[in-house]
């Protein structure tokens, strides 16, 4: 189905000062040929009397064209179930009275920006905003402002099948109001089980941190992809895969982020423990470089400025004592010796 902006005029002030001088002249009408019918009954009092009465009975019907759009909202419109259009300009108008507006997803609450109320309520001026909030998403309205929406964090196996928890904020807007409302049975809930489902799609082709012979592109080639160290490429795909299953519904996916990432709890305390150990190995990697360095540097100073002649026993025992004081995790206390060497 496709969208059919509706093109009446902004005729809602004019109609309202048209139906109120009606209503006034049924009132007067009514006054004045009830009295002309005290005098003596004619048919012209008759049918005055009658048309006034009559108005002022069903004249409210009138009224229920009017439709107030305010700036990002639109007003998808039905006349006995056909649909006739969608007023997405803002401004006040007059329609037919026996028109219905649709919002399949009014009284759906996600945790989402327009849906969530304030949770302390121990002011009347909290109260009172919450009681808006609440009536302003149960509008037949749609909203076409940029939303965004956060699900609840899911426990996803990586590609490694070790369980994280993850969790993402998705920022999105109605761009087809005749496909949000018709084409599925409730945008919302269709968009949130969608961000699920695709969250755990791309999740699964990732591992949580860089392993080795694992391909995330899907091009046969192993690379360095993670979900920890690639967030903004993951966060692109997870948009991407949202975007295609949620076109039909006439949504835009603007963008996508990765708002919580962690090992499950069952898992999380061992992860931690390779991952010091992995920094400790890297580490030590770095100071035995190091000390190894320092050890030439220094066998070549002395044998360059002549300061000691060293076999090869002393050198050896050289090079032993000078990399356990570079590598050791504690200060060095030497041993003073007061006669030879030996």
């Amino acid at each position: 189905m496709e969208e059919k902006v509706y093109q009446g005029k902004k005729n809602g002030m004019k109609m309202m000062v048209l139906w109120i001088l009606l209503y006034l002249a049924a009132i007067l009408g009514t006054v004045f040929f009830g009295i002309k019918l005290d005098k003596g009954i004619s048919v012209p009092a008759v049918c005055g009397l009658t048309v006034s009465i009559v108005y002022l009975s069903l004249g409210w019907i009138t009224w229920m064209g009017l439709k107030v759009v305010r700036p990002q909202e639109a007003l998808v419109l039905t006349l006995f179930g056909k649909y006739i259009g969608t007023i997405k300009e803002d401004g006040y108008y007059w329609v037919n009275p026996f028109c219905t507006s649709v919002n399949p997803a009014a009284h759906t609450r996600l945790s989402q920006s327009g849906d969530v109320q304030p949770r302390s309520a121990g002011s009347i001026l909290q109260l009172s905003q919450s009681s808006a909030a609440s009536a302003e998403s149960m509008s037949k309205k749609l909203s076409l402002k940029v939303m965004t929406l956060s699900n609840s964090r899911q426990k996803i196996n990586d590609c490694l099948g070790n369980p994280i928890e993850i969790a993402i904020a998705v920022t999105w807007k109605i761009v087809d109001t005749a496909k949000a409302v018709f084409a599925v049975d409730n945008y919302k809930e269709y968009l949130s089980l969608q961000c699920d489902s695709a969250l755990r799609d791309i999740v699964r082709l990732y591992p949580y941190d860089v392993a080795q012979n694992v391909d995330t592109t899907g091009d046969g080639v192993a690379d360095e992809g993670s979900l920890r160290g690639s967030s903004e490429v993951v966060a692109e795909r997870i948009r991407t895969e949202i975007q295609k299953r949620v076109t039909d519904a006439g949504i835009e996916v603007v963008a996508a982020r990765i708002t919580y990432l962690a090992y499950a709890p069952e898992i999380a305390a061992v992860m931690l423990q390779r991952q010091q150990a992995s920094a400790i190995i890297d580490a030590r990697k770095m100071i035995v470089d190091g000390a190894v360095g320092m050890v030439e540097m220094a066998l070549e100073r002395l044998s360059e400025k002549n300061v000691v002649d060293l076999d090869e026993e002393r050198k050896a025992a050289m090079v032993s004592n000078l990399l356990v004081v570079l590598c050791g995790n504690h200060d060095a206390q030497p041993v003073v010796n007061s006669g030879s060497l030996y």
